[in-house]
């Protein structure tokens, strides 16, 4: 009669048995469970999700630990009114609409970089961006437009000193205090990014004369009007006399 051979196992893998069972039983020592008043009477109110106990120097409530309740909620009764509306399927898109509707009040901005608005700006326009906090403004061709909610933006490329550079401007940002078309593009181009642009052979070069050009027709540097609490310019005044 052949009797099988004890399985013998290594050391290794019985105190790693021990060792598993020993930080199970500590785990669900230190395990915190939801208590109430009404199933213990020695037990601390609850306030605020909190325990409530008392310091023994200082005689003063003090909380101790967090309690999180259970997952089930208690059935609403028949006429109570719902105090909380449905989560959007979307929680991004809601937030992002609730904050262009702060930041963008009458919707020009939004409606100025709609790809549904035939009138707004296009790739290949040269824009004109002025600040609200002094600084000069910036005019350049329009390369790209990021459309991404809150976080929309355009890019504008210009020469300053025969350099080119290129600026982002966000839409919605609070120092931008306006965006204006200075010139239209003829034809639609036909990229959504017209990033062939930067090569010197399509590069368009500086604009800043197309956008002096574009202030002399709106009146921009010198009016007949006389400026409050002071007087015309000479040129003006001369051209009034006659």
């Amino acid at each position: 009669m052949s009797v099988a051979p004890l399985v013998r196992r290594p050391l290794g893998c019985l105190k790693t048995s021990l060792r598993q069972a020993r930080q199970q039983r500590t785990t669900i020592r230190n395990m915190a469970t939801e208590t109430t008043a009404s199933n213990s009477t020695s037990a601390p109110a609850l306030e605020h999700g909190f325990f409530r106990l008392t310091d023994r120097k200082t005689k003063t409530l003090r909380s101790a630990f967090a309690v999180y309740p259970s997952t089930a909620k208690p059935a609403a009764p028949a006429g109570a009114p719902k105090t909380l509306l449905p989560p959007p399927k979307n929680p991004l898109e809601a937030l992002h609409a609730a904050q262009i509707k702060k930041m963008d009040p009458t919707g020009v901005r939004t409606a100025l970089f709609s790809k549904s608005n035939r009138e707004g700006a296009k790739v290949g326009d040269i824009l004109l961006v002025t600040h609200r906090r002094g600084g000069e403004p910036f005019a350049g061709v329009l390369l790209s437009i990021r459309r991404r909610g809150i976080d929309s933006a355009i890019l504008l490329r210009n020469h300053l000193s025969k350099v080119g550079v290129e600026m982002w401007y966000k839409i919605y940002n609070k120092n931008v205090a306006g965006i204006e078309i200075v010139k239209r593009k003829p034809k639609r181009a036909r990229r959504a990014r017209l990033t062939y642009m930067r090569k010197p052979k399509h590069d368009m070069g500086s604009v800043d004369e197309i956008v002096n050009a574009w202030r002399r027709n709106r009146r921009v540097f010198t009016t007949g009007k006389p400026r409050k609490g002071g007087k015309r310019p000479a040129a003006a005044a001369a051209a009034g006399k006659k």
